[in-house]
């Protein structure tokens, strides 16, 4: 059956409400400064308490996850990611596991991250929380009731995963982006695995974690 998708688009950052079964499984939570209007989205959408079965998060970043400890709380549900990004939410530091200088980070990427320091005031720890599932490549969703398998994509970081599909979609987080002038690669050698391996997989609409959904296609013209 093919996946029904709410994007939730907090200020900037996407989260992805994927609907599993009876229930729903939500792709990242966005910054807490969002909070009253994710709650607000996902009440909409009927992910009403007991509804939500589990958190996916594509990485570790504050703007991904700042969150998730609070959704686990109120809807009593379970958060996965991949172990490798683990510390950073374990910690509260999205440096651990990471390069000490990325491999490539783009203009508009430095000034988002001093606006960000700057409106939070330098804060760039947030709620610390252990996750409840580590997810890796393969990871099968049919027992949350959705068709879709993980992929660990690591390069913007070494935890990095999508959630790809049956019918094709990828939620991919800040693999990909789609906003002008935005990028950051912690491994530029670990990304282009990562891109290689996509192109093995039968993948049409690429949902990033900044930016509007756009074709597999295009990511792959820019390689």
């Amino acid at each position: 059956m093919p996946s029904r998708t709410q994007v939730i688009n907090l200020g900037g950052v996407n989260c992805y409400l994927l609907s599993a079964g009876d229930g729903f499984i939500l792709v990242d939570t966005g910054f807490r400064g969002k909070r009253a209007q994710l709650e607000k989205r996902l009440e909409n959408a009927g992910c009403t308490q007991g509804k939500l079965k589990l958190i996916v998060l594509t990485h570790g970043d504050l703007d991904h996850a700042d969150n998730c400890a609070y959704l686990r709380s109120k809807y009593n549900c379970k958060v996965a990611m991949h172990r490798l990004d683990s510390e950073m939410v374990e910690q509260g530091d999205m440096s651990r596991n990471r390069n000490a200088k990325p491999d490539k980070m783009s203009i508009a990427f430095r000034l988002m991250g001093f606006m960000v320091s700057l409106f939070l005031k330098g804060a760039n720890k947030f709620e610390k929380f252990t996750p409840d599932l580590m997810v890796d490549e393969g990871f099968d969703f049919s027992t949350f009731g959705l068709d879709a398998k993980i992929l660990h994509l690591p390069g913007h970081s070494k935890g990095s995963i999508g959630v790809l599909t049956m019918d094709g979609k990828l939620f991919c987080g800040d693999f990909a982006y789609n906003m002008f002038g935005f990028e950051y690669v912690d491994d530029m050698a670990d990304h282009n695995r990562s891109m290689e391996k996509l192109i093995q997989h039968k993948i049409h609409t690429i949902y990033p974690g900044h930016g509007k959904p756009f074709p597999m296609q295009v990511l792959i013209n820019r390689a």
